[in-house]
């Protein structure tokens, strides 16, 4: 390669290489399971009624553009309706309830503030989900986790309003 034509293959490569990263990311997916008629009614209601901001995010578009669910911010914090009960969840599990709803929280998950907390309503029919990435978590579990304990508080009544109680979850 000569001294001249060096200076600007760097140029492409790195440009080349920008576009490619910007080129793969895209909206979030959000998950679609096997939902009844009926749940699948309740969970594009509650959908529908969810805010523009959730945790003072803002919602963003999501893949595909039907899902049940949303997403807000980058990284997503999201939302879906329609989720499996998670594995782990029974009678005894410890749930945290919020304005009125329990909300599961696997055991150990909010203790690291490393890793993205996953937690559900699975006293509800459709089961709702929310994924807090580890991007919003406080480094000192101590200091209490605003941005999940906004995201419940907005989500809550939606989820009195629009899922069916099965089963309380208040351990």
């Amino acid at each position: 390669m000569s001294p001249r034509t060096r200076g600007v293959v760097v140029p492409v490569v790195l440009g080349l290489s920008a576009l490619l990263l910007t080129g793969c990311s895209g909206p979030p997916e959000i998950e679609s399971s096997d939902v009844s008629p009926p749940e699948r009614a309740a969970c594009e209601a509650l959908v529908a009624d969810l805010p523009r901001m959730l945790a003072d995010e803002e919602r963003v578009e999501v893949e595909p553009e039907d899902a049940l669910g949303a997403a807000y911010g980058d990284p997503a914090i999201t939302v879906t309706c329609g989720a499996p009960v998670p594995e782990g969840f029974d009678r005894t599990s410890r749930c945290d309830e919020v304005n009125g709803v329990g909300w599961y929280v696997p055991d150990g998950t909010d203790d690291d503030p490393g890793a993205d907390l996953r937690i559900s309503v699975p006293g509800f029919r459709p089961v709702l989900e929310v994924l807090v990435p580890s991007d919003y978590r406080p480094t000192d579990p101590s200091l209490g986790d605003n941005t999940t304990a906004a995201a419940l508080a907005v989500l809550s009544p939606l989820v009195e309003e629009h899922l069916s109680l099965e089963q309380r979850c208040a351990g």
